[in-house]
């Protein structure tokens, strides 16, 4: 498991993670993506794919958590 504090307010560091110099969309970062030996990837869902790709140490198969939502709480 991995700490999700503050990942709602966090975002996109995709496709290539925070590391390329790239400083990623903006957008709000729905996913994690696991990475082996490296923090993991938060992406929107329109880097997800992308990330699976091209990003440095992605898992395989890949490993994604659910760290955003849309406000729903079930009730």
């Amino acid at each position: 498991m991995t700490d999700r504090r503050g990942a709602a307010a966090d975002t996109c560091h995709g496709p290539y993670g925070a590391g390329s110099g790239a400083a990623g969309c903006g957008d709000p970062a729905r996913f994690e993506v696991a990475r082996y030996q490296r923090p993991p990837l938060h992406v929107c869902p329109v880097h997800l794919g992308p990330s699976l790709l091209l990003a440095d140490g992605v898992l395989w198969p890949p490993v994604i958590s659910l760290i955003g939502g849309a406000g729903s709480d079930g009730g």
